[in-house]
């Protein structure tokens, strides 16, 4: 089993972040017995805790007032080599839809920057967009949106 940062992310956002019905949930050290028996290696669990402090930490930083003209960002050689072209056009149609803000746009290519990942493919980057809006006040509406998104691919939809 190769398990990556990104799957620990996401069982972890699945089994406690979701659920609206527990505010506080289980200590750092419950939780990393609960994944280590789950399969997930010691290495990659001790990451995605970083990784979640490091967003956490992202939080409570003042982000600048959001301009209210329309600027292009271009991406690094190696943001581009983690996110293909499919990926870096999602990010920027977010942002055009209002789903993203410029300050929450740079938070999501930072929190994919610091995965343990060579490429980052749409679904696990549809996920981050997720977590970063979940720990976004004031997103909730975004957060639906992208919470409908991800779990419309999950279930399927019938047309």
């Amino acid at each position: 089993m190769k398990e990556n940062v990104l799957d620990v992310l996401m069982y972890l956002f699945e089994n406690y972040y979701m659920d609206d019905e527990t505010e506080a949930g289980p200590d750092r050290e419950s939780l990393h017995v609960e994944l280590l028996e789950a399969g997930f290696p010691h290495g990659e669990i001790n990451k995605a805790f970083d990784w979640l402090e490091e967003l956490a930490r992202h939080r409570e930083t003042t982000l600048p007032a959001p301009q209210t003209g329309r600027s292009i960002r271009l991406f690094t050689d190696r943001e581009c080599e983690r996110l293909d072209t499919e990926c870096r056009g999602f990010l920027i149609f977010l942002e055009q839809m209002d789903i993203l803000t410029p300050a929450s746009r740079e938070l999501v290519i930072d929190r994919i920057m610091a995965l343990d990942t060579e490429e980052i493919d749409i679904g696990e980057l549809k996920w981050v967009i997720l977590m970063v809006l979940f720990n976004e006040p004031g997103h909730e509406a975004a957060y639906a949106w992208i919470e409908d998104l991800v779990f419309e691919n999950l279930t399927g939809s019938i047309h």
